[in-house]
């Protein structure tokens, strides 16, 4: 057997090549086994969402915690990960487990954890159970029958959604946005939040809000470039106020104006900062990924909130909001959690949450733009994952380790941060980062600048320095 990694989220395989019945199991065991190590009677959350296979590997999951006695409830349907996460905490559970390969392609399964204070996992209890994954499984989950777990009262069906829908009720004026008026298109891309949008927005327009394992044959990862039918709806029928999209497990969002102009995960974060603080009066730190933008920090400056930059992965965000009074924790990605939910990214909180900005205000998403680039100042930001091979890979991290560029063509390196990969600062207001992918030869290459034309030839004098 190979050995099973968990990545920056969760473990995630190609379907019927190392993502199986019997390596599902192995994690499973060594899930259960740090379980019941660390607490006296415990009880677990176990779901999955829209991909192939999904409910069978849940059930393996169920299978195996229930074997070890370990009272597990299992949804009755498909999740998204916010629901998970928001499930562990209504239910006092002390692990969640969603099969999940969120944004990845539909070749890919995957296995993610949740905390009992409904968030990732944090990063060293995942390395404990990774490290006593077992290299064989030794329990036939074939021969095990939920139905016999369920009599014996070690497996019980839980109905997430409807308990996800009744938070989202509890804490937006729903009556408010569709009073408002404002025109919703939503764009689940065949993913884990269809059935939650169908359910409170039924008048909104619905696109592939539908069960199709294969995504449509695009991954479902919520970036403009894989958006184009929401992106062509909203251009053609010039009737939608505001597009929302999620990925494949709901916890990451996608956004477009009325024009069908995308709007970043970096806007969305300065928008909902300025949202928070000016118009409900909250406060708070605010966590964001090495990637994201610098305008946060001239954000944060304009409001007195306190600014920590962490490593790529929202592990490290949920960490952070675990031990400090958090206003917001983001990542370049669009995975974004706010105060007063769970320390979870949730696509479909956070794009209600600007939906509720545009209907307090009677402002349009482009007037909400304005108000937060008037504090910030215009800026574009631009990302390119170059694919080269392992050795040019080490050779440039290498030379980044040594400082051995001073510039890259025009631009002079003026200073450079290493929280997590490399960034070099031309001017406060111009930069280039350069990070290293874990598990493949790939450099991803970011670039912010005043304009795109200056984000784009920044990073196209990278490429020529790396590959030259």
């Amino acid at each position: 057997m190979n050995p099973i990694k968990f990545g920056t989220d969760g473990w995630r395989a190609i379907i019927a090549d190392d993502y199986t019945i019997d390596n599902v199991t192995r994690v499973s065991q060594a899930t259960s086994e740090w379980l019941l190590k660390n607490y006296k009677a415990p009880l677990a959350i176990v779901c999955y969402d829209c991909r192939f296979g999904g409910k069978l590997f849940a059930e393996t999951v169920a299978k195996v915690f229930a074997n070890s006695g370990i009272k597990t409830l299992l949804s009755t349907g498909i999740t998204s990960t916010p629901m998970v996460s928001l499930g562990v905490v209504k239910h006092k559970a002390n692990v969640g487990v969603i099969i999940t390969a969120s944004h990845n392609p539909a070749d890919y399964n995957g296995f993610k954890l949740k905390g009992e204070y409904g968030g990732p996992l944090l990063a060293d209890k995942v390395k404990e159970i990774e490290d006593s994954i077992p290299s064989s499984a030794s329990v036939d989950t074939s021969k095990l029958s939920i139905e016999e777990f369920i009599k014996k009262g070690l497996i019980e069906y839980t109905d997430l959604e409807t308990l996800y829908c009744k938070q989202v009720e509890k804490h937006f004026d729903i009556k408010l946005i569709k009073k408002s008026g404002i025109r919703i298109a939503y764009d689940s891309m065949y993913g884990a939040g269809q059935n939650v949008m169908k359910r409170l927005f039924p008048d909104a327009t619905l696109l592939h809000c539908v069960h199709n394992p294969s995504f449509g044959g695009v991954a479902p990862e919520p970036i403009d470039r894989n958006l184009a039918e929401l992106r062509t709806y909203i251009k053609k029928t010039k009737t939608i106020d505001v597009g929302l999209a999620t990925d494949g497990d709901a916890d990451r969002i996608g956004l477009y104006n009325s024009s069908g102009q995308f709007i970043d995960s970096h806007l969305i974060i300065l928008i909902l900062i300025n949202y928070l603080v000016q118009y409900k009066k909250m406060k708070g730190k605010v966590c964001v990924a090495f990637s994201v933008t610098e305008k946060v920090k001239k954000m944060c400056a304009h409001y007195k909130l306190p600014l920590e930059v962490v490593k790529v992965g929202f592990k490290y965000v949920c960490d952070v909001m675990l031990n400090d009074d958090v206003l917001l924790g983001g990542e370049e990605s669009g995975g974004i959690a706010i105060k007063g939910h769970i320390p979870e990214r949730d696509g479909i909180w956070i794009g209600l949450t600007i939906i509720e900005y545009m209907a307090r205000t009677g402002k349009t998403l482009d007037e909400l733009v304005k108000e937060a680039i008037k504090i910030t100042g215009k800026f574009a930001y631009r990302r390119i994952d170059l694919h080269l091979t392992e050795d040019i890979k080490q050779e440039v991290l290498k030379n980044c380790r040594g400082n051995k560029y001073s510039s890259f063509g025009k631009y002079k390196v003026k200073r450079i941060e290493t929280i997590d990969g490399f960034k070099f600062f031309f001017s406060d207001d111009e930069w280039l980062m350069i990070r290293a992918s874990g598990t493949e030869p790939v450099l991803r290459t970011y670039s912010e600048a005043p304009t795109a034309s200056i984000a784009d030839d920044i990073l196209e004098s990278a490429r020529k320095a790396i590959m030259k």
